[in-house]
């Protein structure tokens, strides 16, 4: 905790609670700061990290920020990474020239070992669990941390010298990084994402391109050669590019050639021994093959994970094979984007299970997508809207029903053995249940009756 030293006896304003303020308090109350915590909802009674918080003896401002926090002489605000920029409170800070921080440069501060980090559109998840994976096949300590499991800061002050950080990291938090620098960055994808946060496409690239800024020639910047976004990004940074490529050989980096993996130009492992379906799961294993490679992992571990991988829970996750059909719970996939990677993962005939909270946009960017499919079964809010644009694609079975539970129903009786039957609804799960997990473990369990 000495490296926190700092902070001792200065005066410190964390915005925002959630899992990374929680812990951002509790870690710099430990290291003798003076922490205000202010949080724009309510107080409940049973709120249990609030409680927490009291019973820590740290001062608690919530159900407004309000702006007189600001007359006081905070040495930094720790900012939640959800709370935008443009909010008064934040613009506020901003202009009376507050140091401003997220979370994740306290974690850059403690953590002794090695972190790489993963940021990207799509498949942060997936690849952050990969090159996990690979370390524990290597036989050594990795922990996974930022969006994905436990918040950035509460695992560093436990990952040693020999060990490695495995950090799945946002838009939100890069943007407002000062010093972090992780040994090895990995830049997935830039797609159209969190643009009402960003205000436009530029902010939200350069907020992805802040994952380089302070590596150097000693780090490694891990980066997909497919994106001219990305590319031109990565060739900005000070570090050593190692790029890849499911197109291109990059020699520099990892590629596909011949129906195998390579690194550089040493062949890892036959690409028909990995688990995972699709295009975007080829990148995804690429980006962790050269990650792991980088920093000394065996094509013995590199194989032993990717071939016994079968994906993260509710994304694309391999549910298994029942009467023939195989089972994919993609309940993650509450956008367009996600569904259209999905779908064109399978050679198979896919039986589509899509639909949820209706939030007034079309489904026509689905149309190419939906030509490739065999039957779609649209259920909930957004089934009218979803089976327009299937009938504009030329499917020929389109059916509609309520609720989760009589499209599962309904998806058995349109497939057959060899057929795919995917959950993959292209929405928000709101309109049925509390989250894309719930929805995902009631899709599991509809699909049990049939085992």
């Amino acid at each position: 905790m000495d490296r926190l030293e700092e902070y001792k006896g200065k005066k410190v304003l964390i915005v925002g609670l959630a899992k990374s303020g929680l812990a951002a308090a509790k870690l710099l109350h430990r290291s003798g700061a003076e922490v205000t915590v202010n949080d724009g909802k309510e107080a409940v009674k049973e709120d249990a990290s609030l409680q927490e918080i009291e019973n820590l003896g740290i001062r608690l401002v919530t159900g407004d920020h309000p702006l007189s926090l600001l007359d006081e002489p905070f040495s930094v605000i720790v900012k939640n990474p959800g709370i935008p920029y443009h909010h008064p409170f934040i613009e506020k800070a901003v202009e009376k020239n507050f140091n401003i921080i997220t979370e994740i440069e306290l974690a850059a501060a403690l953590c002794e070992g090695t972190m790489v980090a993963i940021t990207g559109s799509n498949g942060k998840t997936t690849t952050t669990s990969l090159i996990q994976a690979i370390f524990k096949k290597d036989h050594r300590e990795a922990a996974v941390a930022g969006n994905i499991g436990k918040v950035a800061c509460e695992v560093a002050p436990q990952i040693k010298k020999n060990q490695i950080m495995v950090t799945e990291v946002s838009s939100f938090q890069l943007k407002g990084i000062q010093q972090f620098r992780p040994k090895v960055g990995v830049l997935l994808n830039i797609f159209d994402a969190h643009l009402d946060y960003h205000g436009s496409r530029n902010d939200y690239e350069q907020s992805k391109a802040k994952l380089f800024q302070n590596m150097t020639k000693e780090d490694a910047a891990v980066y997909n050669y497919d994106q001219k976004e990305v590319k031109r990004i990565a060739e900005r940074s000070g570090a050593a590019l190692v790029p890849f490529s499911t197109s291109s050989i990059c020699e520099g980096g990892a590629y596909i050639k011949d129906g195998m993996f390579y690194f550089k130009t040493e062949p890892v492992m036959a690409l028909d021994r990995a688990s995972l379906p699709g295009a975007h799961n080829k990148e995804n294993m690429l980006a962790a093959i050269a990650s792991a490679k980088v920093l000394g992992a065996s094509n013995e571990a590199i194989e032993s994970a990717l071939s016994d991988f079968h994906g993260i829970e509710h994304r694309l996750e391999f549910s298994g094979i029942v009467n023939g059909r195989k089972i994919y719970n993609d309940s993650k996939a509450t956008n367009m984007l996600s569904t259209q990677k999905a779908i064109e993962a399978f050679e198979e005939p896919v039986v589509l299970l899509a639909g949820g909270l209706d939030r007034g946009n079309t489904f026509d960017d689905l149309i190419d997508s939906f030509q490739k499919i065999k039957a779609i079964v649209a259920y909930g809010q957004t089934r009218d809207k979803l089976a327009a644009s299937a009938q504009e694609a030329g499917v020929t079975e389109i059916h509609r029903t309520e609720f989760l539970e009589d499209a599962v129903d309904k998806g058995f009786q349109l497939s057959e053995s060899g057929d795919v039957l995917l959950l993959s609804p292209a929405c928000a799960s709101w309109d049925q249940f509390q989250t894309f997990e719930e929805r995902g473990r009631a899709f599991i369990e509809c699909v049990g009756k049939y085992r």
